[in-house]
């Protein structure tokens, strides 16, 4: 009778308790969420003969936000793999440009990181990606070197729609560090985009911008001063080649540039996500080097949190 008893009792305390148990390990964990505002700027370090600067050390970088000394968190000068779109004008003016498109491209190809994402755009009135449909990206030198010449030249320009398509593209790219390579006189007659929204969509990506302007081979002027705001803003180079042999050269030192920089981080000390622009300096002192230039973006957007004016 006691063992009875006991029994009962064991089985009217589970069924009060084991479903209080039961729903309490159902209860979904609490999440903590930690939110960074890591700043990463690439980095390219030239000498006085333009021949990019590697293997440097943290030490020699100095990085200044709205003129404040900031503390350098995150450093890397490895030679990682990149995201890379190739944006190539394929307008009337590059009719007779075919074989120096297509030579640069297998120049680029043949000297970037062998695991390198690739994608290419080709633009005249209409912006086109050029790689089969269903691949985003590849790492095959022949495809790449196919992509970029797959539609035939001809018709008007739509530069700046382009480089924004470019842009976001760039997005769907695994590898974290990216960059587009733009090939073009810097004209523009059929965008639906302006210069200014492109260059503002430029500064707020983290892209690096490589441009070639063919202006010094056409008949045309075109607008090269477009083309060096844009390599600018996002801290990358302009090359102004003056023959289909240096625009070639200029596709290979880009990707050999690339795999030479830096990339270097820190958390802001200004925390306010106001959405305004913030001034950014990068210097570098290093023994055994004198005029070293540094190329990097000079500045990005703040982000902005819902009702902060």
């Amino acid at each position: 009778m006691k063992a009875a008893a006991g029994l009962a009792s064991f089985l009217t305390f589970a069924l009060a308790v084991l479903p209080a148990i039961a729903q309490d390990q159902l209860a979904p964990a609490p999440v903590f969420k930690a939110q960074s505002d890591l700043v990463v700027l690439h980095v390219n370090v030239f000498d006085g003969h333009s021949d990019a600067v590697p293997n440097l050390p943290q030490g020699a970088f100095r990085v200044t936000e709205d003129g404040e000394p900031q503390d350098i968190t995150f450093f890397s000068n490895e030679d990682v793999p990149v995201a890379v779109g190739l944006i190539v004008d394929n307008s009337g003016s590059m009719i007779a440009r075919n074989a120096m498109v297509r030579a640069g491209a297998k120049a680029f190809a043949s000297s970037s990181h062998p695991e390198d994402e690739v994608f290419t755009i080709v633009f005249n009135e209409h912006v086109q990606h050029g790689l089969p449909d269903g691949i985003a990206f590849t790492r095959s030198h022949a495809q790449i070197e196919v992509a970029v010449s797959r539609v035939p030249p001809g018709g008007r320009t739509a530069l700046y729609d382009a480089v924004v398509a470019g842009l976001e593209h760039l997005q769907e790219a695994s590898h974290q560090k990216r960059v587009l390579v733009v090939l073009s006189d810097g004209e523009d007659n059929a965008s639906m985009h302006s210069d200014d929204a492109m260059l503002e969509r430029a500064a707020r990506s983290d892209a690096l911008i490589y441009t070639i302007s063919t202006a010094d081979l056409m008949s045309n002027d075109g607008n090269p001063g477009v083309l060096k705001k844009l390599a600018r803003v996002s801290g990358g180079v302009s090359y102004s080649p003056d023959s289909e042999r240096e625009v070639v050269d200029a596709f290979r030192e880009i990707a050999g540039n690339i795999r030479r920089g830096f990339s270097i981080g820190y958390e802001p000390t200004n925390r306010a996500h106001d959405g305004r622009f913030r001034r950014v300096k990068v210097s570098v002192r290093a023994p055994g080097y004198k005029n070293l230039k540094v190329s990097a973006r000079d500045g990005y957007l703040a982000p902005r949190n819902p009702g902060v004016n």
